[in-house]
């Protein structure tokens, strides 16, 4: 069990979970009138390690603990269906699945995750009672700092937590902390001299130390002290110096780290992600192939060259990639220096400005959703010669390839397409890229595909 896991998290991930798994396969074969077999033992241990790895790298119980019930539900019918598929591929695999009762097997994959997800629905309920009846845990925070709000503003604002805050203790006079519009840091209950004594009088059962390095000398002595208590101790990062994208921590074997800068497609979110994207792309590319065959087809009766214009441009985690679109210049540059496009581009073919303007020249870039080199909604992919230029000119510029390139984008559907012939136009670009990274979802995927259709009718600034 990892140390930030609630007990009652803990409870359901290792006990509960694994024997409604386990319990619904012996209920169903005991209604069937089925035996028993050493078979089913079998299946129940395969099922166990096949369904605690799915369910820890999906990522379900962290949902859980953020309080996204909806997520919860989403993820674990994933996980499940993930689970009935190497289970099912398993049985033909190996001749067993003879051995089963199908009418039982088919009745467990139905029944279980609804039976999960009822378990934690009445966990919750539990947690919302032991709530409001105050079986809370006590805690205090140790320094007054950003950190140590952003984390009493996560506590109060998470009850699944169960932690009741009583305050913090802070060297400084209580004038002198920082500013609080809304006054979250709560009492202030004395110096650090005064920690020890509060403790044993209020029998405070969690310890959050929000100091910085340079008060190594007294978080050395509060060390030494509080062990002739019963309180836990945890140290609060500061972390929060820093502009981080998807910031938790994690565990490597034991080793606790913290991810600073992570993917927001990891676990079930980027299963939901490749999957939509690949359906996505094939009802569209099917619905428009008559026009690409159109399009196709006078791109090569007015201009010479290919129909088709490939360009290297940095995919996912940096690495190059062939990105496809309808030749719309006459020009086909690749280097190390590329000129952007212009309003009335002199090296636009006879229809290449119409194929820019109205976004038609991106259509072949749903085959590079298909080859999953590409994503239908993510930050839109640069030119090398771009990236390497502005890659030193805007911090955190090259974070927008923790996902892979979009066809479209928040920036796009927000008006930052075109040209970007200052540099404030890319630095508020990247901005827009950062911020979709940082609070995707499918649904926002969802409002930008429509958000996108409206603004190409509209003929914005794409040229």
């Amino acid at each position: 069990m990892t140390s930030n896991d609630l007990p009652i998290v803990a409870f359901f991930k290792h006990l509960l979970d694994p024997f409604i798994i386990w319990g619904m396969l012996i209920l169903t074969t005991w209604l069937y009138d089925e035996d028993f077999t050493s078979y089913y033992l079998v299946l129940v241990i395969i099922t166990f390690f096949i369904s605690s790895y799915i369910y820890e790298r999906t990522l379900v119980y962290r949902n859980w603990r953020k309080g996204r019930l909806l997520a919860y539900v989403r993820d674990t019918l994933i996980g499940w269906i993930m689970i009935v598929g190497i289970i099912t591929f398993l049985g033909y695999a190996t001749k067993f699945h003879d051995q089963f009762s199908h009418q039982v097997l088919l009745t467990w994959f139905v029944v279980t995750p609804i039976t999960l997800i009822i378990s934690h629905v009445i966990g919750r309920s539990i947690i919302s009672w032991l709530y409001a009846k105050d079986h809370l845990r006590s805690a205090i925070v140790i320094g007054a700092n950003e950190t140590s709000l952003d984390f009493i503003k996560h506590i109060e604002e998470i009850p699944f937590l169960l932690i009741s805050y009583h305050g913090y203790f802070d060297e400084r006079d209580h004038s002198r902390i920082i500013d609080s519009p809304d006054n979250r840091f709560g009492r202030h209950l004395g110096s650090l001299g005064d920690v020890i004594a509060y403790i044993h009088k209020y029998n405070i059962e969690m310890v959050f130390i929000s100091l910085p390095m340079s008060s190594q000398p007294r978080i050395q002595k509060l060390m030494d002290e509080i062990p002739d208590t019963t309180a836990s101790v945890y140290f609060l990062p500061d972390i929060y110096v820093f502009d981080l994208m998807q910031a938790r921590f994690d565990y490597f074997g034991d080793a606790p780290v913290v991810s600073m800068n992570e993917s927001p497609f990891v676990g079930v979110d980027g299963v939901v992600k490749n999957t939509s994207d690949f359906i996505l792309s094939i009802i569209i590319l099917i619905l428009l192939l008559p026009l690409m065959l159109g399009i196709a087809i006078a791109v090569k009766l007015t201009s010479p060259g290919p129909i088709i214009f490939r360009q290297r441009r940095y995919g996912l985690n940096g690495e190059e990639i062939i990105v496809y679109k309808f030749r719309s210049m006459t020009v086909a540059e690749d280097g190390s220096n590329v000129t952007q496009a212009t309003k009335d581009d002199q090296r636009f073919t006879k229809i290449g400005g119409f194929l820019r303007r109205t976004s038609l020249d991106e259509l072949p870039q749903f085959i590079n959703v298909l080859q999953g080199r590409m994503s239908i909604v993510g930050p839109r992919p640069h030119a090398v010669a771009h990236n390497e230029l502005y890659r030193k000119l805007i911090k955190g510029y090259m974070l927008r390839h923790k996902a892979k390139p979009g066809i479209t984008g928040w920036a796009q559907v927000n008006g930052w397409r075109g040209e970007t012939e200052v540099l404030e136009k890319m630095k508020a670009r990247i901005e827009h890229d950062l911020y979709y990274l940082k609070n995707w979802s499918i649904w926002l995927d969802f409002w930008i595909i429509i958000r996108t259709v409206w603004t190409v009718v509209r003929k914005d600034n794409a040229y």
